[in-house]
C-alpha cells in the first residue's frame, strides 16, 4: 500500500480533496485502487503490485488547484510526503520536457533556468528537512514556482513555434470550427458564428435523428444544413456514432444491448442514411466518439475494434473524397481506474493505427473545470506535454472540441443533472470567470496550434443560450453579446491564419 502524509497550510491535514484522484502505472495507465484519508494520510490500495504514481487535485497558490501527479513510487513502511513527491513529480517533467524541446531547437531562457534550479533547490532542501512537515512546508513552495514556470515555459515554447509555423504557411484556410446546436437552430447565432470561424460542426445525435425505431426526425437537421449551405459555411459532422452520453444513443437501441450483432447492423444502417443525406454538404466526418472511454453496451474489446473499423469502412466508401476522424475523449485515461472493461485512449489509439482501419485523423475533446473524469482541470504545461504524446501516432489531430466555464457560481446546466458546481473540477489561476475564460483559450489554443500535427480546434458551445455542455461555457451570452472569449477567438483566428494555405481536404 502507498502511504502519503500530508501537510496542508503546515498541519496535519485532516481533509483532502480526493474527488479526482487516481493511481497510474507505466505509460500514464491509470490503476485499479482504494483511496481514502486516514489519520493525516492518503492511503493508496492498488491492485497490482507494479511502482504507481498518484494524481491528485492539489492548491499550488496562484496557480489554481490543479491535477498534479507524483513520479512512479514503491511500496515502503515509511509514508512518503505528499507535497515532497509532487514537486519531485512536476521536475521530473519539467527536466524532460526541456530534453525533449532542446531537441527540437528550442531552449530555455536562462532566467528560466535559474527558476529551475530554484525548484530543484527547494526538492533538495526538502530531502534534508528533519521533520515531514518542514519538508513539506518547503517542498509546496518549490511546487508552486514549479507550476507557475512550467506555464510560462510551455507559452514561450508554443509562441515560438507557433511563430514558425505562420511563417512557413504551416495553417489551412480553416482552423478555427465552432458547434451549432442541432436541436435549437438560431439564425442569429449561426451569424454570430459565420462572423468569427472558419467552419461550422454539426452534432449528429442518433437519438435526435431516430428517437423511436424507424421513426426519422429530419427537420431540425435539415434546417441547420440549408443555412449552412446556403451561406458557403464548411460543414464537419460529428458524432455518426457517439457513445459519450445518453443523450446521443436512442432509448429503443437499449433492448438490443445483449446482441452484438444486431447493433452492428442498426448502426450500419443509420451511418448509410446519414451520410447519404448530409454527405454532398459534409467533408469531414467524426465518424465515432468516445467508444472506448463509455461501456454503455456490455462489448467486448474485440467487438468495440469492429465497430471502429466498420464505422470507418461504410463513411469511407459512402463518401470517398470526405476526412475521416476518430475521436478520442478524456485523454489521460482516469475512466480506466474505475472501470477496466474500458480502453486506456492513447492503447485504443495505438491499435486503430496498427489494425489498418482507414481514417485520416484522431479527434479530441478536452473539457475542464468539472468535477468529472477527464475534465479535472489540468495546468496548460501538461496539456502541452500530452499533446506532445499524440505526435507519436503519426496521424493528424484535430481537436473536436473544447471549453471551460465562464462562471464559478452559476447553476449547472441540465446535462450534469445539479449534482456538480463549476468548482468542482478545480481551479486554473483564479477561480472561473469570462476573464479567465478568455486568458485559457488563448493560451490553450496557442499551444495547441502551435503543434505541426494539430490542424483544427473547435470550441464546444458558441452562446449560452438554451441547452449548453458546461456552466456558462459559450463565447456568447445568453443574449448573444460578447464575452471577452469571443473577442479572444477573432483575434486568434486573425493572426494565426493570416497567410495560411489551403492545402488540406477541410479547405475544400
Amino acid at each position: 500500500m502507498l502511504r502519503f502524509s500530508v501537510f496542508p497550510g503546515g498541519a496535519v491535514a485532516d481533509k483532502v480533496d480526493l474527488s479526482g484522484a487516481y493511481l497510474f502505472g507505466s505509460d500514464g495507465v491509470p490503476l485499479r485502487a482504494d483511496i481514502e484519508l486516514r489519520k493525516g494520510q492518503v492511503m493508496c490500495r492498488k491492485r497490482a503490485p507494479e511502482p504507481a504514481a498518484l494524481a491528485i487535485l492539489w492548491s499550488v497558490g496562484k496557480s489554481g488547484k490543479v491535477l498534479l501527479q507524483t513520479t512512479r513510487l514503491q511500496e515502503r513502511d515509511k509514508p512518503y510526503v505528499l507535497e515532497v513527491e509532487l514537486l519531485r513529480g512536476r521536475l521530473m517533467h519539467l527536466l524532460q520536457k526541456r530534453e525533449e524541446w532542446g531537441l527540437a531547437d528550442w531552449e530555455f531562457t536562462a532566467e528560466q533556468d535559474r527558476r529551475l534550479a530554484q525548484c530543484r533547490d527547494a526538492l533538495i532542501e526538502s530531502f534534508k528537512a528533519d521533520e515531514p512537515i518542514k519538508a513539506a512546508a518547503i517542498a509546496q513552495a518549490g511546487l508552486e514556482c514549479s507550476v507557475e514556470l512550467g506555464e510560462h515555459v510551455a507559452l514561450d515554447n508554443a509562441a515560438v513555434l507557433l511563430d514558425r509555423r505562420r511563417h512557413v504557411g504551416g495553417f489551412t484556410r480553416r482552423v478555427f470550427g465552432c458547434a451549432v446546436n442541432p436541436r435549437n437552430p438560431n439564425e442569429a447565432v449561426f451569424k454570430r458564428l459565420a462572423s468569427a470561424f472558419d467552419f461550422a460542426v454539426l452534432p449528429l445525435p442518433w437519438k435526435l435523428i431516430e428517437p423511436n425505431e424507424q421513426e426519422f426526425n429530419w427537420k431540425p437537421l435539415d434546417k441547420c444544413v440549408e443555412w449552412l449551405a446556403k451561406h458557403r459555411i464548411p460543414i464537419k459532422g460529428s458524432g455518426l456514432v457517439c457513445f459519450r452520453d445518453e443523450n446521443c444513443i436512442p432509448d429503443w437501441l437499449y433492448i438490443w444491448e445483449h446482441d452484438f450483432e444486431t447493433i452492428r447492423n442498426l448502426i450500419y444502417d443509420h451511418i448509410r442514411r446519414v451520410v447519404n443525406r448530409y454527405g454532398n454538404f459534409i467533408q469531414v466526418w467524426d465518424v465515432i466518439s468516445g467508444i472506448h472511454a463509455t461501456r454503455c453496451f456490455a462489448f467486448s474489446y474485440e467487438q468495440l475494434m469492429e465497430l471502429t473499423r466498420m464505422s470507418a469502412a461504410i463513411t469511407r466508401q459512402l463518401a470517398p473524397q470526405a476526412t475521416v476522424i476518430v475521436d478520442l475523449v478524456s485523454p489521460w485515461g482516469e475512466y480506466y481506474a474505475r472501470d477496466q472493461q474500458t480502453i486506456p485512449p492513447l492503447l485504443y489509439a495505438d491499435v486503430v493505427v496498427q489494425s489498418g482501419i482507414s481514417f485520416d485523423a484522431f479527434g479530441l475533446h478536452l473539457y475542464f473545470g468539472m468535477g468529472q473524469d477527464g475534465m479535472y482541470v489540468r495546468d496548460l504545461f501538461q496539456i502541452s506535454a500530452m499533446l506532445d504524446r499524440f505526435a507519436l501516432l503519426g496521424k493528424p489531430l484535430h481537436i473536436t472540441a473544447t471549453q471551460v466555464p465562464s462562471t464559478s457560481t452559476g447553476k449547472p446546466d441540465d446535462a450534469w443533472k445539479g449534482q456538480m458546481s463549476p468548482t468542482a473540477g478545480g481551479v486554473w489561476r483564479s477561480p472561473w470567470d469570462e476573464s479567465v475564460q478568455a486568458d485559457w483559450l488563448k493560451g490553450f489554443c496557442e499551444i495547441a496550434l502551435s503543434k505541426p500535427f494539430v490542424e483544427t480546434v473547435t470550441w464546444r458551445d458558441l452562446s449560452d443560450q438554451g441547452l449548453h455542455y458546461l456552466p456558462g461555457g459559450g463565447l456568447l451570452r445568453a443574449d448573444l453579446s460578447a464575452k471577452p472569449a469571443f473577442e479572444r477567438m477573432v483575434e486568434l483566428r486573425n493572426n494565426i491564419t493570416r497567410g495560411a494555405n489551403a492545402s488540406s481536404k477541410l479547405a475544400r
